[in-house]
């Protein structure tokens, strides 16, 4: 499941991922995004708030996560990770090389400075 929050007045969307991702999460997800994209042209800014991640339930969710990531990147101007693991501070230069968007990784305790990094985009 996929736990989400809209900021609006920034044209940001949070996402928090809370088990074993599921590949209706990403249709779901899908659903809320498309209309604002259409409407707005894109998102300033997307966070990722992971204080820990599950993996995907299935294989078809991952391909379905993959598939997300591919049809929506473009429109997406900044990515902030939330995380305090340690593989979450090299994860934007691996999805440097498959986003769009710039990525940048963030503490936990830094939720405030993410959302005024992606209020800037």
């Amino acid at each position: 499941m996929i736990i989400h929050h809209w900021h609006r007045d920034n044209s940001i969307l949070e996402v928090a991922p809370q088990g074993p991702l599921q590949a209706a999460d990403f249709r779901s997800l899908a659903s809320m995004v498309d209309p604002h994209i259409l409407d707005e042209g894109n998102l300033k800014g997307l966070m990722i708030s992971a204080e820990q991640f599950d993996g995907w339930e299935s294989f078809a969710a991952l391909i379905d996560h993959l598939n997300f990531v591919r049809d929506h990147h473009r429109s997406i101007r900044r990515i902030a990770l939330l995380s305090d693991s340690p593989v979450f501070g090299v994860l934007p230069r691996i999805l440097d090389h498959f986003v769009s968007a710039e990525v940048r990784p963030f503490a936990l305790a830094e939720r405030n400075d993410a959302l005024e990094w992606l209020a800037g985009a």
